[in-house]
């Protein structure tokens, strides 16, 4: 059966208002973390490129620096790339990152969630993670999205819609 304006063959990406989907996600630790366990609290998911890269590692140290800010909100913050968990680790080391890492070792995250697309690089054509981000309620819900996100201010914007969503 085929989802809401979905044609044959196309993926379908989650939209506001969606559950967050029943997808597992491997951790640094060598652990799984299964995304509705997120549910019961306001929860941001972002998709990140690549690890030890000038805008990915800006944005993984924004997050770093608000989490406090996210955790006294009582949210969860997660990123979540392609690159493996020890590669996360050394990530996490290099920068003294504090949010969270996952990889999505099967692409059934970014296949739901639409981030895995078409890029553009000097004429070249490649597939790739658009940089985005997901905000859910504590039911578990899409609040807000953000896609092809520009990194300087953007955990800041993020920290203020969970905050405008819990005064909702």
């Amino acid at each position: 059966m085929l989802g809401r304006d979905q044609a044959e063959g196309e993926v379908m990406a989650i939209e506001e208002g969606d559950k967050i989907p029943a997808i597992e996600l491997a951790t640094p630790a060598g652990g799984s973390l299964a995304l509705r366990d997120q549910i019961g609290r306001p929860f941001v998911l972002y998709f990140y490129p690549k690890d030890d890269t000038s805008g990915c590692t800006r944005e993984a140290q924004d997050f770093s620096a608000l989490l406090p800010e996210f955790e006294a909100l009582g949210a969860s913050v997660l990123g979540v790339s392609k690159d493996s968990p020890i590669k996360h680790q050394k990530f996490v080391s290099k920068y003294d990152l504090t949010v969270p890492l996952a990889t999505d070792t099967d692409d059934k995250a970014m296949e739901a969630f639409g981030v895995w697309v078409e890029k553009q690089l000097y004429g070249k054509k490649y597939m790739g993670i658009d940089r985005s981000t997901f905000l859910f309620n504590s039911d578990g819900k899409l609040f807000r999205s953000w896609r092809r996100v520009k990194v300087p201010g953007h955990a800041v914007d993020v920290l203020e819609s969970v905050r405008a969503m819990i005064a909702a």
